[in-house]
């Protein structure tokens, strides 16, 4: 008889989602929780952890957590080691699940029921999900869910996670006191093979064979339409040009498509700014809301579409399968500085920021390549760099077409991107230099078959990313902005003083100090002081330029936007030597305090600040004095 293992605790019952790499259980997360989802760190690590609130057919609240992809129960790297230690209940504060729902690729069964059975052992309720089954249909899979239940002794549920099919009947499901009871022996375990322990990766090897043979699924079925793209998009020279020309046009598209809705919010900005001028009295309120938060926070905020544009494309190439063939393109390219494949995938995600990419490098088993990775991932044009580079393009910079109508802004931001790909590259293979010689990794990388993306992912994906983006205007940057507002602001300037308030406020004389350690690389004290906010979190150096400006200025300067304000008052060599310093410095407080957390101590986060400030002076001295002599 089976006995029920469920446990009352705070917050509901706990459901865990189980699954291998590309199995669809982040779409099928999406489906079951909705806006309900919240993402953090699992306690004691840095490993991403998603956790939503489920409700049941019948009404009932519970919690479902979204454990990393892994392939067994043996753990090979830290994220799967996360998803080992929360099932056997030794996550730090964390119960063990009270059900288990492992998500099966329809169309991979013979891989994904190793781990099912691997996690039936540990004695938890579970709910067998099997997923893609459309993309099975279409490849002549024909499953028959109600045997393979029998066999697994177990409930299966036929879904399509990225179409919704299927949700409501595992919602249903869930409503059942069964669900809930340990679950039932294997029906097919006496007749496995004779010399295969039942409790060893060869029985279950037997196992999944012999479950594959009676449901007439022992013959694998090749994916025709994903062969056939594979044979352009992964040949060995068309594959790499393609990728490239992706890349390109995303970057492209950055600029060209974020433009009207960047302008029509700096445009309310200012308005905003018009009315609150003209409706309260000149004084410090005044101008802690005109040249504070709207001069500063409002400026970050004007470049939210180009970081929503960035991430759509982003996740588009995840949605669609192709990430794993752009890793496996470039492992030759990793290889050649000490890497493999492997770093890309957590590179990647460093674009859009590198705390998450240095997360990411936890799937890396190899010690070295998770450290050299860790190291380098800063140098990857984060979204929070997004803003800076925005600004200084549009300011400086014509929108002009060249080379067959291909924006010029666009081409200067993918070489800004690609300085910091090249220079990531360079400090790769310095440091396969001065290390031990390193052994040749192959790459093992599973290859999903490509498929069309979920707008529903997509869509939520971008509202999370959006959401994260104006809590950091609204809470940091705001915050930062407020304390640079009144640096700036106090004291008051003396009788008869003639410059404009800030240059004598506690924040004028900071920056003028400052200004003589950056005077060679061609920055002013206003970049000099936005430098040191920017420290906290790359943006802030927008909001601080505008609340510095906009208390610099006099007359109707004050309401300009600070694109036309920075490009009347800095030079040419000036603007590309502050490009130059932000494709290398690191400027996060928060990534080096990750990095300190997955390498355990201050010295290599002491390293990569040391080597990145060091890198970014030297670009930016050079690119300051050459572009100072060609202007000549």
């Amino acid at each position: 008889m089976r006995e029920s293992v469920i446990h009352v605790h705070r917050g509901g019952p706990l459901l865990a989602l189980v699954g291998n790499p590309n199995c669809g259980k982040t779409a099928l997360f999406n489906r079951l929780t909705g806006s309900h989802q919240k993402v953090a760190n699992y306690a004691g690590v840095t490993v991403e952890r998603k956790e939503g609130r489920l409700v049941s057919a019948a009404g009932r609240a519970l919690r479902l957590l979204d454990l990393p992809g892994t392939y067994s129960l043996h753990a090979r790297s830290p994220d799967e080691r996360v998803t080992c230690d929360v099932l056997a209940g030794r996550a730090q504060g964390e119960k063990r699940p009270d059900l288990v729902i492992c998500v099966l690729d329809a169309t991979n069964l013979r891989r994904n029921l190793r781990l099912l059975l691997s996690v039936k052992r540990l004695g938890l309720p579970c709910v067998a999900v099997l997923n893609m089954s459309d993309l099975a249909t279409q490849r002549g899979l024909v499953i028959d869910t109600q045997a393979l239940s029998k066999a697994l002794g177990l409930p299966v549920v036929s879904t399509v996670a990225t179409h919704g099919e299927g949700v409501d009947t595992l919602k249903a499901l869930l409503d059942q006191k069964d669900v809930w009871l340990s679950p039932e022996p294997l029906a097919l375990a006496a007749n496995t093979q004779a010399n295969a322990a039942p409790h060893s990766a060869e029985g279950d090897h037997a196992i999944v064979r012999q479950i594959l043979q009676d449901l007439h699924l022992d013959k694998q079925l090749p994916d025709l339409a994903s062969d056939k793209a594979d044979r352009a998009l992964l040949h060995p020279v068309a594959g790499p040009l393609i990728l490239a020309v992706v890349l390109f046009l995303l970057f492209q598209a950055v600029f060209s498509w974020a433009e009207p809705p960047k302008r029509w919010i700096e445009e309310s900005i200012n308005l905003l700014s018009a009315h609150v001028t003209a409706l309260m009295p000149a004084g410090y309120l005044q101008s802690l809301l005109v040249d504070g938060v709207l001069a500063g926070a409002g400026s970050v905020l004007a470049f939210l579409p180009q970081i929503l544009i960035l991430f759509f494309f982003i996740l588009l190439l995840e949605e669609s399968g192709y990430l794993p063939r752009a890793a496996f393109l470039l492992d030759r390219l990793m290889g050649s500085v000490g890497l493999s494949g492997r770093s890309f995938i957590p590179l990647l995600s460093s674009f859009a920021c590198a705390i998450p990419g240095i997360m990411a490098t936890r799937s890396i088993a190899n010690p070295r390549d998770r450290l050299v990775t860790i190291l380098i991932a800063p140098m990857m044009t984060c979204s929070a760099r997004l803003p800076v580079y925005a600004l200084l393009i549009g300011a400086f910079i014509p929108p002009r077409q060249v080379w067959g109508g291909l924006e010029l802004q666009g081409l200067v931001l993918f070489g800004l991107y690609l300085a910091g790909i090249v220079g990531a590259m360079a400090v790769a293979w310095v440091l396969k230099k001065l290390t031990t010689k390193t052994q040749v990794r192959p790459l093992m990388l599973e290859l999903p078959s490509y498929h069309w993306p979920s707008p529903r992912n997509i869509a939520i994906g971008l509202w999370q990313r959006a959401l994260i983006f104006i809590k950091r205007v609204g809470g940091i940057i705001l915050s930062l902005t407020i304390i640079l507002w009144a640096l700036s602001s106090f004291p008051a300037p003396p009788p008869g003083a003639t410059g404009s308030p800030i240059e004598y406020s506690v924040a004028g004389y900071l920056g003028r100090g400052l200004s003589t350690i950056f005077e060679p690389i061609g920055f002013n004290w206003q970049i000099s002081l936005a430098l040191v906010p920017g420290l906290a979190a790359r943006e802030v150096v927008i909001s601080a330029l505008g609340t510095v400006y906009a208390l610099s200025a006099t007359g109707t300067d004050a309401a300009q936007s600070l694109s036309p304000l920075i490009a009347q008052t800095w030079s040419l060599p000036t603007a590309l030597s502050l490009l130059a310093w932000f494709v290398f410095a690191p400027q996060c407080m928060a990534t080096l305090a990750a990095t300190r957390r997955e390498t355990g101590g201050m010295r290599w986060p002491l390293v990569m600040a040391g080597y990145l400030f060091t890198l970014a002076y030297l670009a930016s001295f050079i690119t300051f004095r050459v572009s100072s002599f060609l202007l000549q």
